[in-house]
């Protein structure tokens, strides 16, 4: 169950806590030009993270860091480069960018993808829409005459958050209706920091498994090999253990969150997006790829193995969020609204909640000293964590401040409490205060206990 609490309630819980809502005072974000990787690009940081856009390669998404920590594989080959769109060649750049969906080239309901159209490798306009307190900046790429697409993508950052906004549009820019479905596909670094020539063997994908999914196992494996044990869903969770063999996995998950969680160095990233009740490609909400050598036969029927070699299969993994099949007339468009909020995981993660991620649940057991709480958690934003106790009747009957938390340090909680009398149940929430503002950024994690004495 869901809490929604008034600015009265949220006040009242600075009042109360003697930490609680400590003022916040972030600097002002900020969009500059950069060379980056020897490419052209355009910066938008805050204290948190920043992140890169090279607009001439497709308004690519070139990289985003997080307490100096790099998420995206950049092509080691490919940098400060740029080639035209070519016919029938594609060029892995790396990053983060918007494709269409279904892919095939049976008609031209279908993207014959990935290829360097203008879709793909395009020279994107640039511009910024809003900068200091608030930046976005805005990428419109050209129409493609074959699909009728043109894309547009807003990119968002506030000063006092790590949390990345994005608002994807696909307009029918043509002059005849058209189907597509728009796909978001980042590229994850999947290579060790110690030796590039070896993959980062604690690196993991998740989502939430659909309990009703239209998949025999609640995913689809349409590539890659049957027997293999990396993939697995346990206690409506999906689990991919990366490893640098070729696959594709479709999941019709149906909360709409991905996460990415790099075990060796406990950096993660949650991607939020919309699910809605309709048709989507091939049933699937999200897309796991993982790059690297298949198993292919020779004319004889011998198995063999692609190139393994890294400077040919570079190691990374994409995840893919689709939006649904939209019909469009001509001059119509669709926006695709997604969040992406970096923070710090182990491989142990659990859940995706509201304000974080759970790796060990919240508990609460008394002790000489009052109510112990423990757990493990990667929040969203920094703040503090706020225990709201209720009671039987899921009446508050008080609350108090627990800790100074931070999206940049996994939280590992072990605070004693004292909760008011007759309380039965704690929700943890993360609320933090911006100069005159307070924000309740939701729910962490919520447990029950017995009453104290018994």
């Amino acid at each position: 169950m869901r809490f929604r609490h008034s600015f009265v309630l949220v006040a009242l819980a600075c009042s109360l806590a003697s930490t609680i809502c400590r003022a916040e005072s972030p600097r002002k974000c900020r969009v500059d030009a950069v060379v980056f990787e020897g490419w052209n690009a355009q910066q938008i940081s805050n204290d948190w993270v920043k992140l890169t856009v090279v607009p001439q390669l497709g308004g690519r998404l070139m990289q985003v860091s997080f307490n100096r920590h790099d998420f995206l594989f950049v092509n080691p080959k490919l940098k400060g480069k740029y080639i035209p769109p070519t016919p029938d060649k594609w060029f892995n750049y790396g990053g983060d960018k918007i494709w269409p969906l279904p892919e095939g080239s049976g008609d031209d309901q279908h993207w014959p993808g990935p290829v360097a159209d203008v879709l793909d490798d395009g020279d994107y306009a640039f511009s910024v829409q809003s900068k200091d307190e608030n930046c976005k900046i805005r990428l419109e790429g050209p129409p493609d005459p074959k699909t009728g697409l043109q894309y547009s993508r807003d990119i968002a950052l506030r000063s006092d958050s790590p949390e990345i906004h994005f608002d994807a549009t696909m307009k029918n820019a043509s002059q005849r209706p058209i189907r597509w479905s728009m796909q978001s596909v980042s590229q994850y670094n999947t290579g060790s920091a110690e030796n590039p020539q070896k993959f980062n063997p604690r690196f993991f994908a998740f989502t939430a498994a659909n309990p009703k999914s239209a998949y025999e196992d609640a995913y689809r494996l349409r590539l890659g090999q049957v027997e293999d044990s990396t993939m697995s869903v346990k206690n409506g969770l999906f689990t991919l253990h990366y490893n640098s063999f070729q696959r594709e996995i479709w999941v019709d998950s149906a909360e709409g969150w991905l996460a990415l969680v790099d075990g060796t160095s406990q950096f993660a990233m949650v991607e939020r997006f919309p699910h809605e009740t309709a048709e989507y490609p091939g049933k699937a909400t999200v897309i796991f790829y993982t790059n690297g050598p298949a198993v292919e036969f020779n004319v004889d029927g011998v198995p063999h193995l692609t190139s393994s070699d890294p400077g040919n299969m570079p190691f990374y993994m994409e995840a893919e969020v689709n939006s649904p099949m939209i019909a469009l007339a001509p001059g119509e468009s669709y926006t695709l609204s997604t969040s992406w909020f970096p923070t710090r995981s182990d491989v142990n993660l659990q859940a995706v909640a509201e304000a974080g991620v759970i790796n060990e649940p919240l508990r609460a057991t008394w002790d000489a000293s009052g109510l112990r709480l423990s757990g493990s958690f990667g929040v969203f934003h920094q703040g503090e964590l706020t225990a709201y106790f209720y009671d039987d009747n899921n009446g508050l009957t008080g609350l108090t401040g627990v800790q100074r938390i931070s999206p940049a340090e996994l939280v590992r909680l072990q605070s004693t409490v004292q909760p008011p009398a007759g309380s039965t149940r704690i929700v943890l929430h993360v609320m933090n205060r911006l100069m005159t503002s307070v924000i309740d950024r939701g729910i962490l994690a919520e447990t029950t206990f017995a009453p104290k004495g018994n």
